[in-house]
C-alpha cells in the first residue's frame, strides 16, 4: 500500500497554489491524498491512526477533536456548538462538514495527506460529504469482532474511569455502530474503495 496515490476531489472557492505546484481555480478541483478510517468502538482505530500518521506523515483529522477544539477556542461558532452540545442535541451536518473543510484547507500545503476519523458515521453523512467536499477513494475498515471490542473496552474501563466503558453501555454503542456505521461500509464498498484490515495489523 506504500506509495499508493489516493486521489480525493476537493472543490474550492479560492485560488490555491500548493507546495506540489498544483493550482486550484475557482470552482475547480483539487487532487489530494485522503483516507477515511472507520471501525467499531474498541476496534483499534486509535492504534491504526498512530501507525498511519507515523508511516505516511498524514494529518489526522478527528471530528470529535475538531468539535472540542472549536468549543475551547471561544469563537462564535464554538459558542453556538457549546450551546447545542449542552442541550444534548446533534451538531448540524453542515457545521461538521464546514469544520472538516476548513481543517483540510489549513493544512493543504503542508500535509502529505489526510486521515479522516469519525466521519461519516451514517450513509446520509457520506452522501453529503461527497456532494459538498468530494468522494474519498479509500475507506480503511478496522475489522474486529463484537466480543473482542467488548473485552477491550471493559479492560480499558478498569483504568480509564470513563462512564461509557461498562457492559450495558458498550452493548448499546455496538448496536448503534452496527445499525448506522456498517451500512456506510456497504455504501463505499459498492464504489470499490474499501480496504479491510485486522485490528492488530500493521497497515
Amino acid at each position: 500500500m506504500k506509495g499508493l496515490l489516493v486521489r480525493f476531489l476537493l472543490s474550492l472557492r479560492t485560488v490555491v497554489v500548493s507546495a506540489w505546484g498544483c493550482v486550484v481555480l475557482q470552482g475547480g478541483v483539487r487532487f489530494l491524498n485522503a483516507w477515511v478510517l472507520t471501525g467499531g468502538p474498541g476496534s483499534g482505530k486509535g492504534t491504526q491512526c498512530e501507525k498511519i500518521v507515523q508511516k505516511y506523515g498524514y494529518t489526522h483529522l478527528s471530528t470529535g477533536d475538531l468539535l472540542r477544539a472549536e468549543v475551547s477556542s471561544g469563537s462564535e461558532r464554538g459558542k453556538k456548538l457549546s450551546a447545542i452540545m449542552e442541550k444534548g442535541e446533534l451538531v448540524p451536518l453542515d457545521t461538521v462538514l464546514d469544520m472538516l473543510r476548513d481543517a483540510m484547507l489549513a493544512k493543504v500545503d503542508s500535509s502529505n495527506g489526510f486521515l479522516i476519523d469519525g466521519y461519516p458515521r451514517e450513509v446520509k453523512q457520506g452522501e453529503e460529504f461527497e456532494q459538498k467536499i468530494g468522494q474519498p477513494t479509500l475507506l480503511l475498515y478496522v475489522d474486529a469482532g463484537a466480543e473482542t471490542m467488548t473485552q477491550r473496552l471493559l479492560k480499558r474501563g478498569e483504568t480509564s474511569g470513563r462512564v461509557d466503558d461498562n457492559e450495558e453501555t458498550i452493548k448499546k454503542r455496538l448496536e448503534t455502530y452496527y445499525n448506522a456505521t456498517e451500512p456506510v461500509i456497504s455504501f463505499y464498498d459498492k464504489r470499490g474503495i474499501v480496504r479491510k484490515v485486522g485490528s492488530a495489523s500493521l497497515f
